[in-house]
């Protein structure tokens, strides 16, 4: 019998996470448009330039306004990535008040502190989505916290677990990613506004208020030392989501291992309508854990050039820059994308309760024979009775005799347990630790680290429009 006692998931396609969006090209330029506002108003307050200019500007800063086919345009023709932004706007600021516009930034200060805003809101999206996977997987502990399987090691039989505790393995790392991520905030969420080489040359005496006020209006925080050299806040962000694609992907490949005909254990939902082949009708393929799979693959992949963009030389190098901008990017959509896929698995994971009890019974006891030895050892020492336990597990396993009754034939055993001992030592039910407690204990801790996550906001407002 298959129980899926969950199950949000009825429509057939993966729920868009929103995260892609976010990177679009007209949101990345909102972006930047928002840090050139707060610029304006921040050099404003220290009388670097008009205040009446610098309302001009705010008010001014939104992507609409802008002929976005003309900076399309001019961007192919002048080659460079924020130029043709800025001189669409301070033309449309107006002549009085456009020549404030950018005044004294670099082209990085704007695209990597924009790239700033749009990562705070893709890491908010990201956690939220490890919120609702959280919630999902807390539940599924706590149903099958004491449902018995067999546990494995190098893929044999090892000793009894619950599915509960397997989900409370995944839950473990699942909570401690969202940590990582909640941690970052100190070195990810950064104004980067010192300028051409992060001395604040072009701003004078006013660099720090500016920079100060410039990360007040964004909600980010100032750096200790401003350089365009300096990326490691970024890095570490794509770092976590690697580990967190670590994690999914071996999440999707305990469940594409237990939906294998051969095992046949859990599965991951599969809506009405769905084609698991061309040409065999009667496959149920694993699509989703294969997508988790393969795009873990793809974010861990992106650890490597992350770290690589670390290796700016001198002051900065836009090649550096250009990289981590576009790794950090694709890092977070693929994060979001793996996560709405396991957020469906978690949350319409089918058990059979059934074929779990049966697949612990294939070794016909074996896999209760470190309960027997440790029963045993307590009469004739550890080592003695792993020799002895282990000389009739290998005879049960190239003979016909099943284990209990070369048990009960072993001098030995035979002299110091009954039948009726030896198959209650033997009862996987009865050897399961604190599978149930580890289970439930996880369980507790997925709902609570939830309900924190699904209560972060969507956006930070920004003190600028």
């Amino acid at each position: 019998m298959i129980v899926a006692p969950f199950g949000r998931f009825t429509e057939g396609r993966v729920p868009d996470p929103g995260i892609a969006r976010l990177f679009t090209r007209e949101n990345r330029w909102q972006a930047r448009l928002d840090v050139e506002a707060a610029l304006a108003l921040a050099e404003a307050d220290v009388g670097l330039i008009p205040k009446e200019s610098a309302r001009a500007i705010a008010l001014t800063a939104r992507i609409e306004k802008l002929d976005v086919k003309r900076v399309l345009a001019a961007t192919a023709e002048a080659s460079h990535p924020l130029v043709p932004l800025i001189e669409e706007f301070a033309r449309v600021v107006g002549s009085k008040h456009g020549g404030w516009v950018h005044w004294g930034a670099t082209t990085q200060n704007i695209t990597q502190t924009a790239d700033v805003l749009v990562l705070r809101d893709a890491h908010r999206g990201i956690l939220r989505l490890l919120g609702a996977v959280l919630r999902s997987a807390g539940t599924l502990a706590g149903s099958a916290a004491d449902l018995p399987m067999a546990g494995r090691t190098h893929s044999q039989h090892a000793v009894p677990v619950t599915f509960g505790f397997k989900v409370a393995v995944w839950i473990d790392q699942l909570v401690a990613h969202a940590e990582r991520l909640e941690r970052l905030d100190d070195r990810l969420f950064c104004v980067l506004m010192g300028g051409a080489a992060g001395t604040f040359a072009s701003f004078g005496d006013k660099g720090r208020q500016i920079e100060a006020g410039v990360a007040r209006r964004l909600g980010l925080h100032p750096m200790r030392v401003p350089s365009r050299a300096i990326n490691d806040g970024i890095v570490e962000l794509v770092l976590v989501l690697a580990q967190l694609a670590g994690t999914i992907g071996k999440i999707g490949k305990d469940v594409y291992s237990l939906m294998q005909p051969e095992f046949a254990e859990a599965f991951e939902p599969v809506p009405e309508g769905t084609v698991g082949s061309s040409t065999m009708p009667h496959k149920r393929n694993p699509q989703l854990t294969l997508d988790m799979m393969t795009m873990s693959a793809e974010l861990r992949a992106l650890a490597a050039p992350a770290l690589e963009s670390m290796l700016h030389d001198q002051e900065a190098n836009g090649a550096m820059t250009a990289l981590l901008e576009d790794v950090s990017a694709s890092a977070a959509v693929l994060a979001g994308d793996t996560l709405a896929r396991l957020d469906v698995v978690m949350d319409g994971l089918e058990l059979d309760p059934d074929r779990m009890r049966d697949n612990i019974r294939l070794s016909e006891g074996m896999i209760g024979s470190e309960s027997l030895m440790l029963a045993l050892g307590e009469k004739i020492g550890r080592q003695k009775a792993h020799d002895v336990v282990f000389e009739v597990a290998q005879e049960a396993a190239t003979s016909d005799t099943s284990f209990v009754e070369l048990l009960r034939r072993d001098p030995v055993v035979g002299a110091t347990f009954d039948v009726d001992e030896l198959r209650e030592l033997l009862d996987p039910s009865r050897y399961l630790g604190m599978s149930v407690q580890i289970a439930r204990e996880l369980a507790a801790t997925a709902a609570a680290v939830a309900d924190r996550l699904e209560a972060l906001p969507g956006r930070v407002p920004l003190a600028t429009r």
